[in-house]
């Protein structure tokens, strides 16, 4: 199996994984939790959408690309982190990119600057 492939399948595999398990408890009345997969441009969202109260409610949780033959993690509001479970899976530190920090700050973490 192709990297990039593999890559793919394994965001798609976590970010089920964590839909699945957030859907076992309740949303509000009108909020959705969406998981959003592409693998044709190698983008992978997560998000909640709706209505609660007469507001309008949206928000990311997380959001990956494949960007340069990586992973970039572009927003990511979980406890532990994508970041993580990726390592877990196997993909090297090198080929993850947390992307949420500014260029200038990622070389002060374990991952790939870019």
């Amino acid at each position: 199996m192709d990297k990039l492939e593999h890559y793919r399948d394994v965001i798609k595999k976590i970010l089920t994984e964590y839909e699945e398990l957030a859907s076992q408890t309740p949303n509000p009345s009108g909020v959705d939790s969406i998981l959003a997969l592409d693998d044709k441009r190698s983008q992978y969202l997560w998000l909640v959408i709706g209505w609660k109260d007469g507001r309008r409610v949206k928000g990311i949780t997380i959001y990956v690309r494949i960007k340069n033959d990586k992973i970039y993690i572009e927003e990511d509001w979980t406890e532990e982190g994508i970041a993580t479970d990726l390592l877990r899976e196997g993909v090297p530190q090198s080929d993850i990119v947390l992307a949420f920090h500014s260029p200038e700050k990622r070389q002060y973490t374990e991952f790939a600057t870019a």
